[in-house]
């Protein structure tokens, strides 16, 4: 995929534009696609014709145009389309009808799957075309044939229990077709052979790979190569156009069209993308390799073990050092002369044996492998150690037993505006995008211009569905103890009018372990808590109960989809602004502040009102949906900017009376 190429001149600014009209050329196209599109939502389209009671909303209706369009004159398109309005289906149909080579990017595999296994069939038998489908994800979701055949003939060394889970996926890969370990139910997703045997970038040698032509990676980039609709997710997306795949080249081809859904999670995961990490358990596996390599291949290279275990000294006396400093921002964290000295001390160790290894090229293709990726690391860690770029934030994330060194770029639009070349369509859509009723922010941040943009509201009536209440009584949310007390009494009463069905998101995991510990014993329902099992799992528990509260963090403020009466009342408790002390935020916030901006209302503001519209999306799913909001946070009624965060949010009723939400609640059979 070549996306390196620069951007004409129309590209090069972040005004916010609209796309200009089409060529005679283009708009001949345009009315004929758009024309194709439009009688498949008629009355008596194919979409009425197979789908029982199905009714074209006018929303959807626009939001195919608007796709179709874009697609026809290659132009570009930005979409926020409110839950209920049918995105799926509006962007589907035209990709499908367009004829042309389409990736659509998702931000989960849940979506990915859906759209591949489920939506993309029934459309294309609905139209009576048959275009080539690809489902393509990131490599460790495949099995690596030469993984697995190195894991067995290690197999006397092993673990019973750890062999016994080898043998099954053993046994799985002689029979599968696509080798996608999604698709292996013998063994638990949990096991520790899996990450054993997936396809990874490090341990890929490309064409010197016995299994090269049986190769699952390489035979899933062919397929996507030659299909018509490609389904990937964000992640696969942006690690092959932005960090390029080894051994293959890249994965995905040059589409006409790409097709963002879950387009608000993009700035998150480019940031990441643009940036750059590097993870101490790296440099611990390939020390552990290198060993392994001395005692079975090079046992006679005595130095190859001395600089191995030189560096292992040296790692886990940087690591001791780190763990004893409580700081996320790693330019405070070099400020400790002691800690810098221990960090360019395990560089100079691993320099050195970086210089050995290539003193031994050739006498191990294992070896070869390992001193080149070596190389890059040293490079990689060189440049976090001197720590000189300005316009990035600088990180470290701890984890069990090794941590994560990251850069992240505080403005990643230049960097989209290269890779989002005027020769391919772009269309960006998600129900949560504007901010204060406007898609200039989202447009900004990722360098997207020339773009038509549109908001168009869900059909969903708000307000004779939901409530939203902000309780008149509430104090101060910066009280901590006091926050906690007046949350945990609006939740016993929400709870017991909603007989259980509740969701309580925090921004906090403290505040979660808090409110669950006054809960257990104040409420007779179920409570299901973040931690005490997977996602997936608590989901299913929660439906299968019926009457649970639910409470759960960042991860249950989106990307979750409970429809009915099993969910009646969603409860927030509080805005969810960044931390001040994180440190990116903290190089955005002085960034901006050198251009005579605000930082709060520029960066901290915009990603707390899109935060709180994913919450708040949870409770409304469907049109026959009834439930109550309760945000435990009066900021948004009696400060200036929590007029921004109303008129983002769905037209729901509004009441600070906490009494009338909880009759609303006792209102839902």
């Amino acid at each position: 995929m070549t996306r390196s190429r620069q951007p004409n001149s129309k590209h090069a600014s972040s005004k916010e534009t609209v796309a200009k009209p089409a060529a005679a050329k283009g708009a001949v196209a345009v009315s004929r696609l758009a024309a194709e599109v439009q009688r498949a939502f008629l009355p008596d389209g194919v979409l009425s014709k197979h789908i029982q009671g199905f009714s074209a909303r006018t929303s959807q209706m626009q939001m195919a145009q608007q796709v179709s369009e874009a697609i026809a004159s290659k132009s570009n398109v930005v979409i926020e389309a409110g839950t209920g309005v049918g995105k799926t289906f509006a962007y589907l149909i035209p990709a499908i009808l367009s004829g042309k080579q389409v990736i659509v990017s998702t931000g989960s595999k849940n979506l990915q799957e859906q759209l591949f296994f489920k939506d993309l069939p029934a459309l294309v038998a609905m139209l009576g075309i048959e275009p080539k489908l690809a489902l393509l994800k990131g490599r460790n979701n495949y099995l690596c044939q030469w993984r697995l055949d190195k894991q067995m003939s290690e197999a006397t060394h092993i673990d019973a229990r750890l062999l016994d889970d080898l043998l099954k996926i053993n046994q799985w890969a002689s029979t599968c077709k696509d080798g996608d370990i999604g698709g292996l139910t013998s063994v638990p997703e949990n096991s520790s052979a899996l990450p054993l045997v997936v396809s990874t970038k490090e341990s890929c040698i490309g064409k010197r790979c016995d299994f090269y032509d049986a190769c699952f990676t390489r035979k899933a980039r062919s397929r996507a190569m030659d299909a018509k609709i490609i389904v990937v997710n964000h992640h696969l997306f942006f690690a092959d156009s932005v960090l390029k795949d080894t051994g293959f080249a890249e994965l995905l081809p040059d589409p006409d069209v790409v097709i963002f859904d879950e387009a608000h999670l993009l700035p998150n995961i480019c940031v990441n993308y643009f940036g750059q990490q590097c993870s101490s358990r790296t440099i611990d596996d390939f020390i552990q390799k290198l060993l392994a390599i001395y005692q079975t291949e090079l046992s006679d290279t005595g130095q190859l073990a001395q600089f191995c275990q030189r560096c292992l000294a040296k790692l886990s006396d940087w690591h001791n050092q780190l763990y004893s400093c409580d700081e996320s921002d790693w330019r405070l964290v070099l400020g400790n002369k002691a800690l810098a000295a221990a960090s360019w001390d395990l560089l100079a160790e691993l320099t050195a044996l970086q210089n050995l290894l290539m003193a031994h090229i050739g006498r191990s293709e294992l070896l070869d492998d390992i001193a080149i990726k070596l190389a890059e690391l040293n490079n990689k860690l060189s440049v976090f150690f001197n720590c000189d770029n300005n316009l990035a934030a600088y990180s470290i994330e701890f984890g069990s037993r090794f941590v994560v060194l990251r850069i992240s770029p505080i403005n990643i639009a230049r960097e989209c505006q290269q890779l989002f070349v005027p020769e391919t369509s772009w269309i960006f859509t998600s129900a949560t995008l504007q901010v204060n009723r406007s898609l200039i922010h989202f447009a900004r941040e990722m360098g997207i211009v020339d773009a038509q943009q549109s908001i168009l509201d869900s059909p969903f009536d708000y307000p004779r569905q939901a409530v939203f209440c902000v309780p008149r009584q509430l104090g101060s949310v910066t009280n901590q103890q006091q926050a906690l007390k007046q949350l945990v009494e609006v939740c016993v009463q929400a709870i017991d009018a909603a007989q259980g069905r509740t969701f309580i998101l925090f921004t906090s995991h403290k505040m979660l372990e808090q409110a669950a510990l006054a809960l257990r014993t104040r409420t007779q329902y179920p409570l299901l808590v973040q931690g005490q099992a997977g996602k997936q799992s608590l989901l299913t528990k929660f439906r299968q109960l019926g009457n649970a509260v639910l409470l759960g963090t960042s991860s249950f403020w989106e990307g979750v989809d409970v429809r009915g009466k099993l969910l009646s009342c969603v409860i927030i408790d509080k805005l969810p602004f960044v931390s001040p002390d994180e440190p990116l935020y903290r190089a955005r916030a002085d960034n901006v502040s050198r251009q005579g901006l605000d930082p709060f209302t520029e960066v901290s503001l915009p990603q707390a009102i899109i935060a709180l519209k994913q919450g708040v999306g949870r409770l409304i799913r469907d049109e026959k949906d009834r439930g109550v909001l309760i945000l435990c946070d009066n900021r948004i009624v009696n400060r200036y900017y929590g007029q921004a965060f109303l008129n983002s949010l769905p037209p729901m009723a509004r009441t600070r009376d906490l009494d009338k939400a909880l009759e609303f609640l006792r209102q839902i059979p």
